[in-house]
């Protein structure tokens, strides 16, 4: 139930920041009295997830996408104040869609395989929910009374699970659980530049998604991570 609140809350928020982004024109700053100024900002992401690393055979399957949401601080270190660092807290959501097979065992263990050709089936997805405490180093073309400039923003993205399930979904069943296979703490670095309001984004999962010592029914070990590529939308 609490779950469930969380994503019903999470979703209207992004609902909330996307029709906010779309109505912007101006990225604004906050300008103190003395003329300094600080980037404070909420951002708000949606990417394309693709996974690297898998074991021969399996390949991706329909629209593997995510998105993110929450707020960093900022902290200038030049006298300008166009170079400095920013410490964020944020959520994300990222859904995988593959033909890696996960299933959960009578006493607890969860085993993977590819779906074998002779099943056919509507999807297959490893959904993952996350707290994430973005660190990156700033660069931006601002100025205090410069409402629109280029950015290059670049860092290491920390990541805590606190919900991760695989889902495989047929016509005639529907089988969900909680994969506690998943890594509960993740990281990764990350790129986002252009002007404005729109970005580009890319971030490389250096952690596996799985625990170590995960393998395929066949005995290849399983060390998949992720490569993100979309938009970021900065607002304040």
């Amino acid at each position: 139930m609490i779950l469930k609140t969380i994503k019903c809350i999470f979703f209207i928020w992004c609902c909330l920041v996307s029709s906010f982004v779309w109505g912007q024109q101006d990225t604004i700053v906050v300008v103190e009295p003395d003329g300094k100024y600080f980037e404070d900002q909420f951002y708000f992401g949606v990417n394309y997830n693709v996974l690297v690393g898998a074991p021969d055979g399996i390949g991706q399957s329909s629209f593997s996408s995510g998105i993110m949401g929450g707020f960093i601080k900022d902290f200038p270190i030049n006298k300008r104040r166009n170079i400095g660092f920013g410490l964020g807290v944020g959520l994300s959501i990222n859904t995988i869609y593959s033909d890696l097979m996960a299933t959960k065992n009578a006493n607890g263990t969860i085993s993977y395989q590819e779906v074998p050709d002779d099943v056919d089936y509507n999807r297959n997805k490893l959904s993952m929910h996350f707290v994430e405490f973005p660190l990156e180093l700033r660069w931006r073309s601002s100025r205090a009374e410069d409402y629109r400039f280029w950015r290059i923003y670049s860092g290491v993205r920390l990541q805590y699970l606190f919900s991760g399930r695989s889902k495989f979904v047929t016509d005639t069943q529907r089988v969900s659980f909680s994969n506690s296979d998943i890594r509960d703490f993740q990281y990764g670095i990350y790129l986002s530049f252009g002007y404005n309001t729109w970005n580009f984004y890319a971030q490389y999962n250096i952690s596996n998604i799985f625990e170590d010592d995960r393998y395929l029914m066949s005995g290849e070990p399983l060390e998949v991570n992720i490569i993100k590529a979309g938009l970021i939308f900065y607002i304040f």
